[in-house]
């Protein structure tokens, strides 16, 4: 059979090679490509706004230096899972919401086949903290096909904040290089009256003094005598 083939082809040379082609084109479609699908990386950088690009897998490791990082989810963060089983690229979901310190809701692409699709969205989708210690370093995610949680529990890196590093460093700088305002003392009410009585006194003193000297003559010389002999 496989000699038949070859003599046609022989004869019929190279202008038979795009008629294959489109055979195979019309009788075998083409899967998608995995560039084609919607991936976690971009709709999760769309939502956070967080600057990382590059597989999921590296972000946590991109993240270091230039985003703030821990464990305790918050509303705005990347879950950013390390690579597990077959999902060897990792992968990152935007923290919708935290409803406790086991529970949140997540948005992301790509995780769930809907309608034996892949690259879908899904919105406010249930992750549940299941790690020993409570430091969301292993998690369960809502899978669609199976309408819950499953069984697998995923390893976390953590979660990556929109902070920058850069900008709150900044801030702290300026904030410990910044002078204190001094504030004025509030005034001494008894203070300042006992001043005011004061001079009030001295000044009535100097006048009654300057109308006594120009009334009686002032015996200079006298007044020093009884200076000394007091």
């Amino acid at each position: 059979m496989w000699s038949v083939v070859q003599k046609w082809l022989s004869k019929m040379g190279y202008a038979v090679v795009p008629m294959l082609l489109a055979a195979q084109a019309l009788l075998f479609p083409a899967q998608a490509s995995a560039e084609s699908y919607l991936q976690c990386v971009p709709y999760a950088r769309q939502l956070s706004g967080i600057q990382i690009y590059g597989d999921a897998h590296t972000w946590w490791k991109q993240a270091k230096g230039r985003y703030q990082t821990g464990e305790t989810p918050q509303e705005g963060a990347v879950l950013s899972l390390k690579s597990h089983g077959k999902m060897r690229l990792g992968h990152v979901a935007y923290v919708s919401k935290v409803l406790d310190n086991r529970n949140i809701l997540l948005s992301h692409a790509n995780w769930s086949p809907i309608n034996g699709r892949r690259g879908q969205i899904e919105r406010n989708v249930a992750a549940i903290d299941v790690s020993k210690n409570n430091d969301w370093s292993r998690v369960k995610i809502w899978y669609a096909p199976i309408d819950g949680l499953g069984k697998t529990a995923y390893p976390v890196n953590g979660f990556i904040y929109s902070d920058r590093v850069g900008t709150k460093r900044n801030e702290a700088r300026q904030w410990v290089s910044a002078k204190p305002i001094r504030k004025g003392r509030a005034p001494n009410r008894n203070l300042f009256a006992r001043h005011l009585t004061e001079d009030l006194q001295r000044e009535a003193h100097s006048e009654a003094f300057a109308n006594d000297s120009a009334t009686q003559p002032t015996d200079l010389i006298g007044d020093l005598l009884d200076t000394l002999g007091n």
